[in-house]
């Protein structure tokens, strides 16, 4: 009896102690991503981190300063302006008019948009979706003289007057935010909804994605919004639109860590896209100009991690999944530098370290 007494004790002990020791390793591992954190801390553009593992949040916060001149906190429900992590979203809209037979992938893209030279006649939507277009760039077309914001419409226009490409549809690759603005403008014609009432209607609110909005100057509204900072002269100085902040498809999307944990659950199940248009998503459709990198639709696949980044004036963002783990790291900052990319990953490496 009293040796079972001393086992049971030695046994209580040991629980004890490894409670103490997952606590500890929480506590380790808060500090250091804490560290990690540390120039986005106190009364500057700031950053909100999210840790995902098996769906669970094992960091969710924010840090430093999504408003400066208002002294307004980053916190999980801040607001960031995604930049180019939103072509995901415009890409799952395509998908899910694929699903509903509206479009198809290989479709001509001058089927949809006849506007387009003679030029861009062979480019299908896959190719849009790649970034194996040959589109000329539209940034490289807009008047520097003229300071007001173009459009997705007006992306077409530019584009339109432009009878050439930088290489024939498929034979090469070039990332291309003119493909993703062309993307949104085939959502519009093959749903009849506005671009932004399609990814409200089929996306954001069937996946309770509230706050997620594809924003519109004097249409739509951004709750708890980040606004953007570059860092100029020894100074912040806000830098939150640019002439090219109002195009959509290839980066106009709203989002907060909460929405995005959202989002990131729906890639595991079929509560929104197949399971066969979800694969179509993560293969490796294309080489990139990155030996490392390959391009599905929407995404980049390095290894075993699915991943984009975003850049945009005042704005720097990342989502970095490593689906066979069950992890995700979603690091959104509002400042003009650093690319949180390496970031993320070191952030990713202190959860699996042992």
């Amino acid at each position: 009896m009293n040796r079972r007494r001393a086992w049971h004790a030695i046994a209580v002990v040991v629980a004890i102690a490894l409670l103490a020791a997952c606590a500890t390793g929480g506590r380790s591992l808060d500090r250091e991503i804490d560290t990690l954190m540390r120039d986005y801390t106190g009364d500057v553009p700031g950053a909100a981190v999210l840790v995902l593992r098996d769906g669970a949040p094992l960091v969710r916060r924010g840090y430093g300063l999504a408003d400066l001149e208002a002294g307004t906190p980053a916190t999980p429900q801040t607001n960031y302006r995604l930049a180019s992590v939103s072509k995901q979203f415009t890409a799952a809209a395509i998908l899910l008019l694929a699903q509903d037979g509206r479009l198809r992938l290989d479709d001509k893209v001058r089927r949809w948009l006849p506007d387009l030279p003679p030029a861009a006649a062979d480019i299908t939507i896959e190719h849009l979706l790649t970034h194996t277009s040959g589109l000329v760039d539209y940034e490289d077309l807009m008047d520097p003289a003229d300071t007001r914001q173009v459009h997705d419409a007006d992306v077409l226009s530019l584009l339109a007057a432009q009878d050439r490409t930088y290489f024939p549809p498929g034979s090469g690759y070039r990332y291309s935010n003119s493909g993703y603005a062309l993307l949104a403008l085939i959502v519009e014609r093959a749903s009849g909804l506005r671009y932004a009432d399609f990814l409200r209607e089929r996306i954001f609110r069937p996946l309770g994605m509230d706050a997620t909005v594809a924003y519109e100057s004097g249409i739509s509204e951004v709750a708890h919004r980040a606004y953007g900072y570059s860092f100029e002269n020894g100074a912040w100085r806000r830098t939150d639109q640019s002439t090219t902040s109002a195009v959509l498809g290839d980066g106009g999307n709203y989002s907060s860590l909460d929405d995005l944990a959202k989002w990131d659950a729906a890639l595991y199940d079929e509560r929104l896209l197949k399971a066969s248009s979800l694969q179509a998503a993560f293969a490796p459709h294309t080489a990139t100009d990155d030996p490392q990198v390959r391009y599905g639709y929407g995404w980049r696949i390095t290894g075993e991690t699915l991943w984009h980044s975003g850049e945009t004036i005042g704005f720097r963002n990342v989502i970095v999944r490593y689906p066979r783990r069950h992890l995700t790291v979603v690091v959104l900052t509002n400042r003009n530098d650093p690319e949180p990319y390496a970031l993320a990953k070191k952030i990713a490496e202190s959860v699996l370290r042992p």
